[in-house]
């Protein structure tokens, strides 16, 4: 397990959960965040974009955070949190206050979070009719050496950490509520 993805939707608790697996595994950690938006909530061009993504996955090691099918195809390990919208929509709130006129530490520079928000709801009502459905179909159809992990609660989490330890040797795992 050296290439560690944690998916799913806005407000689901990504960012947090790869910084403390990447402390835990000592693994360098990414975010797609910083990957997709320039100084002022800008969009990154594709080209650029996928260019980014390449050499993020280029590398050894790494847990990235992030929705992104192409990283989803190249990690070893996927982590999907499919956690309730109600409890996306409190956490982005959350944030949202405590970075409400500056960015957020995986964001770059002049990206406060006021200047998003009906961007984010929009994310947040639309991920899982939208998003959900091919995070899915592609851990159906991942390759018998990629493990996976689907929580959908808190306690899933609890048991995510000491389950990535045991999953060096595990092939598909699916954590159950």
């Amino acid at each position: 397990m050296k290439r560690i993805l944690v998916t799913g939707n806005a407000g689901s608790g990504k960012s947090t959960l790869a910084r403390k697996i990447a402390a835990e595994l000592d693994l360098p950690y990414h975010s797609l965040d910083r990957v997709v938006w320039q100084p002022g909530w800008k969009k990154t061009p594709k080209e650029e974009r996928d260019r980014q993504v390449r050499e993020l996955t280029d590398q050894d090691q790494w847990v990235i955070d992030g929705v992104s099918y192409a990283v989803q195809e190249v990690a070893d390990t996927v982590v999907f949190l499919d956690m309730p919208r109600r409890l996306c929509f409190w956490r982005a709130f959350k944030r949202n206050w405590k970075h409400a006129f500056h960015s957020r530490p995986e964001l770059p520079p002049n990206c406060p979070e006021i200047l998003i928000v009906p961007t984010l709801c929009r994310i947040i009502w639309n991920f899982p009719g939208a998003i959900r459905p091919g995070i899915l179909e592609r851990i159906a159809k991942a390759q018998p050496t990629q493990s996976s992990f689907h929580v959908t609660s808190g306690e899933d989490l609890a048991r995510l950490l000491p389950a990535l330890g045991d999953a060096r040797s595990v092939k598909h795992s699916q954590l159950e509520s």
